[in-house]
């Protein structure tokens, strides 16, 4: 759950049902997991990426 929550993941959102089902990902699971919100993460415009981080305060 560390690694889910370093990348970004909102694990506060979810139920302890999809807690279960993400402490069931195998080591090759987690890490396309990871790098499946990563690649989004970069594709996603410049300003979205700041409103995430300040909650759209700044803009």
């Amino acid at each position: 759950m560390e690694a889910l929550a370093a990348a970004g993941f909102d694990l506060d959102a979810l139920s302890e049902e999809q807690h279960e089902v993400l402490r069931t990902l195998a080591p090759e699971e987690l890490a396309l997991l990871v790098d499946i919100r990563g690649r989004l993460d970069a594709a996603a415009p410049e300003v979205q990426a700041h409103a995430d981080v300040a909650g759209g305060a700044l803009f």
